[in-house]
């Protein structure tokens, strides 16, 4: 079973609580409960991961290199303030999707460049939380097509 890393951000722990006017009223429970089946349902192990820290962040994708086969990240304010973790992230040799909750494009400026953007297979915002289950679809559709290219 191919295992992804579902990567999460500063104040995401928050979700649910911190304006759900913008992020809605699941928790980040609810969150990893979903994209946990929808990896079942799909042939992944999903390992679900929030750090506030940014050290943290760029640790587990060293160490997605040899455990994982994708990595789903929300990056949260780090999106658009971190280089450290756009390089950790150029050292994956595997698909990374960027999932934001809220479309970014809608609101303040500052938040419409993301670092991750150019290393990410493809960018999911603006659906909600449902955006990481719709991240974590794709990802088994990247993995699968991958996995049919190297046994051609």
């Amino acid at each position: 079973m191919n295992t992804i890393y579902v990567i999460n951000g500063p104040n995401l722990n928050l979700l649910g609580k911190r304006q759900p006017h913008i992020y809605g009223h699941e928790t980040l429970e609810d969150v990893k409960n979903a994209c946990i089946q929808v990896g079942l349902d799909n042939g992944l192990d999903v390992t679900f991961m929030q750090s506030n820290a940014e050290a943290q962040i760029i640790d587990w994708i060293h160490d997605a290199r040899e455990n994982a086969t994708g990595i789903v990240i929300n990056p949260a304010a780090f999106t658009h303030t971190s280089v450290a973790i756009l390089d950790a992230l150029n050292t994956f040799d595997h698909p990374i999707i960027e999932v934001h909750i809220s479309n970014v494009h809608k609101r303040e400026p500052f938040r419409h460049h993301s670092y991750v953007s150019g290393v990410a297979s493809g960018v999911i915002a603006g659906f909600g939380t449902q955006g990481y289950v719709f991240a974590v679809q794709r990802m088994a559709q990247l993995l699968a097509a991958a996995a049919t290219d190297r046994a051609s």
